[in-house]
């Protein structure tokens, strides 16, 4: 994929970064999510190794091995931490992993509401993906060059991987899901938010399914900078036995034969 040309530089510049990835039982996928996750801090630090790096994995209810990988990263990667919780819940392991990063508790303000955050905010992105989903190399890189041109956030586009995916639920999906920039599609999997940014719109709502969304409309009805990108793609589970109620695994779901048209 080419490289955007992007405008100049405005804004304050992030030196601090804090990767969020919940997890519920994805031992089958977390240790290639953690892998991708490291290479794409490692780009970035080689790039600008001013900005301080922080990968928070979300254990939530785990009853499988994804603890062992989380701690055997942990050990050997400074970067890694691992925090158990008991939710149960996509949006409160998002916002309780933000919290640990040091972001603070978000609070849902109104619209219009004069609100200044702390200096810091502006200066940290929070970048968020899932446990069973791998982030190409470039992934923070990609996301700086928004922020650091006025972006307050990122969303990124999926691909699903066609390893053990119904050839036709995948040309489906492709079908309603073209690749392309300005695109219409919300993915935790792939989303990137200023700090301050998010602080001021309330953070994620504790929600099993469409954390990400409600998030991002909030963003929109206060006017933060949102932008839709193709550039740093997410390969994530083609599985259609979802871990949410109402996440992209039910979403793969409603393509299926027979089904009627669906709307992520």
């Amino acid at each position: 994929m080419a490289a955007l040309a992007l405008p100049l530089p405005r804004g304050h510049r992030i030196d601090r970064i804090a990767v969020v990835i919940p997890a519920h039982n994805e031992d089958e996928h977390l240790g290639h999510a953690l892998k991708a996750v490291q290479r794409a801090a490692d780009a970035l630090q080689r790039l600008r190794p001013d900005v301080d790096v922080r990968v928070t994995v979300v254990l939530d209810s785990c009853t499988d091995g994804s603890a062992g990988i989380a701690a055997r990263y942990a050990a050997a990667d400074r970067r890694f931490s691992a925090l158990d919780v008991v939710f149960r819940n996509a949006g409160a392991s998002r916002d309780a992993g933000i919290r640990a990063a040091g972001i603070g508790t978000a609070r849902r303000r109104p619209p219009g509401l004069r609100w200044t955050p702390p200096p810091w905010a502006a200066r940290t992105w929070l970048a968020n993906t899932d446990a069973d989903s791998q982030v190409p190399e470039a992934w923070l890189v990609r996301q700086l060059e928004f922020a650091d041109a006025g972006a307050d956030a990122v969303l990124g586009s999926v691909e699903p991987d066609p390893a053990g995916m119904d050839p036709g639920l995948l040309r489906r999906w492709l079908e309603r899901h073209p690749f392309e920039e300005d695109h219409p599609h919300i993915y935790g999997a792939n989303f990137g938010v200023r700090a301050s940014a998010y602080l001021a719109a309330g953070g994620f709502p504790k929600l099993a399914s469409h954390e990400d969304r409600t998030l991002v409309q909030s963003l929109r009805n206060r006017a933060f900078t949102v932008t839709a990108t193709d550039s740093m793609r997410v390969l994530t589970s083609g599985r259609i036995h979802a871990r949410a109620p109402h996440g992209f695994g039910a979403y793969l779901r409603t393509l299926g034969p027979h089904r009627p048209p669906a709307v992520d």
